[in-house]
């Protein structure tokens, strides 16, 4: 079964303003899902994929580099993502 990503207004907007390298981070990380799957790319170590606490309980991050986070929820268990932003992780 292929997974599904579904982009918010809020991502778009965002993934056009970031830097080249992170974009295509961020376009590798979503043709990984796409190809092997969530559940997959979780598993591998280079992304820091790890769920949100607090008032983002229900989301999760993903690293793209030591400044960039991708934020993303599941819907519907396994069959359906949504991106929901990609923003600069203060330090």
């Amino acid at each position: 079964m292929k997974t599904k990503i579904h982009y918010t207004k809020q991502f778009e907007k965002q993934l056009g303003k970031i830097p080249d390298h992170v974009q295509r981070k961020v376009i590798f990380w979503i043709s990984l899902v796409e190809s092997l799957g969530l559940w997959e790319v979780m598993k591998r170590p280079g992304f820091h994929d790890e769920p949100l606490k607090g008032g983002r309980i229900g989301q999760r991050s993903v690293r793209m580099n030591k400044a960039y986070r991708l934020i993303y929820r599941i819907i519907e268990d396994r069959i359906y993502i949504e991106l929901l932003e990609v923003h600069k992780h203060d330090y």
